[in-house]
């Protein structure tokens, strides 16, 4: 018997957002009804597409059981969109996840770490390297980030493979949060 992995795909999840900003970010809010058909109320790793213009993203979010999507500089250009704008989104959650971007001073102190540290934070998935990022970055206070990254490199020596105690599901950006939860456009 053969077997058909398109079968076994959600699928697409369609709906209109609006963009809008927070700081100097552009997002698109999910639609409650779009955000209930993701897999997680944490971070979902999807093949997306706005105004039929392809992208890869990790779907993040709000803190209120939704979601959101950044909306970059480049990605607003090559679509035709703005703030302010009403544009068509579909989203297919992703088989595999994308690598994150490490920050430098992670990066940095993963590098001068012991092989074993190192050999570890490959052997991790993806998404649980997402996770450790998005711990270290859910922080505005150096001092605390700084922390974080040590903390991080120790406990990935001690065999922790995801960083514990924080909520998954809730908006860690500090420039885009209150209290764990996506702040109004403003």
């Amino acid at each position: 018997m053969t077997s058909d992995t398109r079968l076994s795909q959600p699928a697409p999840i369609r709906f209109t957002g609006t963009l809008s900003t927070i700081e100097d970010a552009t997002l698109v809010r999910l639609p409650v009804q779009a955000s209930e058909q993701l897999p997680s109320r944490g971070q979902v790793a999807v093949h997306a597409s706005i105004r039929g213009h392809d992208f890869e993203t990790v779907v993040e979010p709000d803190g209120r059981r939704g979601h959101w999507i950044r909306v970059d500089e480049a990605l607003q250009r090559i679509a035709g969109v703005s703030p302010g704008d009403t544009a068509e989104l579909t989203l297919q959650v992703a088989p595999k996840w994308p690598e994150p971007d490490v920050p430098d001073d992670f990066a940095a102190a993963l590098a001068e770490s012991p092989a074993t540290i190192r050999d570890t934070w490959e052997d991790i998935t993806p998404m649980a390297r997402w996770e450790w990022v998005r711990w270290v970055q859910a922080t505005g206070n150096p001092q605390t980030r700084q922390r974080r990254v040590e903390v991080s490199m120790s406990k990935i020596a001690g065999g922790k493979r995801r960083p514990c105690c924080f909520d998954l599901a809730a908006c860690t950006d500090p420039h885009l949060a209150s209290s764990g939860k996506l702040r109004d456009p403003g």
